[in-house]
């Protein structure tokens, strides 16, 4: 069974791998999911997983470091193709992370949803519904970690969902679920990329 967190929550990764019986996690899957509620005025949803690698300054460090559907391969981070309409089971998006190739200055890696268009196809996060991450040992494929991000979002048109994050040495993962309006622009700006 994964350790099912609610927004706030934080584990150490090496314990609940440790927990589940793996002795040692270097690659983890980070897949995210969502349904569209049907009352959505018809036009397509897009929704774009993202991922953040950030320096101590809560900034990336080069435009490199952002890794999404247009530039899938950052240092020790893959997102692995864009799903435009989230049908079907399982994760709509995922973004595999080898542990040990993350860059030492990196203290977190933010993983982020937004809506694409959302402005101009009058859709936010109010329309979507069963949003989860879930990290998964990428050798095994066990599921160690669940957050259902519930439904607590109305104009919101992006959300940062959840971070891995270094705390003395050790990996950590912490449930986020924090909407932002502005769309990806918005969390390019809070994250120090630049789009221009």
């Amino acid at each position: 069974m994964p350790v099912s967190l609610s927004k706030g929550g934080k584990v150490s990764l090496a314990k609940v791998a440790s927990d589940a019986g793996i002795s040692s996690l270097t690659k983890i899957t980070v897949g995210l999911g969502w349904d569209v509620n049907r009352y959505d005025g018809g036009a397509q949803f897009d929704l774009d997983a993202a991922a953040f690698l950030l320096a101590g300054t809560g900034k990336v460090r080069t435009s490199a470091d952002f890794i999404f559907y247009n530039q899938t391969k950052g240092p020790g981070v893959e997102h692995m193709g864009d799903n435009r309409t989230g049908e079907g089971e399982g994760d709509d998006e995922v973004i595999n992370v080898d542990l040990n190739a993350i860059p030492a200055d990196i203290e977190r890696i933010s993983f982020t949803v937004t809506i694409d268009q959302a402005d101009a196809r009058r859709q936010n996060f109010g329309m979507v519904e069963n949003s989860y991450i879930r990290v998964i040992d990428g050798v095994t494929g066990t599921e160690l970690i669940k957050y259902d991000l519930g439904e607590d979002f109305s104009v919101e048109t992006a959300v940062v969902v959840a971070d891995l994050y270094r705390h003395n040495g050790e990996w950590k993962f912490n449930a986020i679920g924090s909407g932002f309006s502005g769309g990806l622009a918005a969390l390019c700006a809070n994250f120090g990329v630049d789009i221009g």
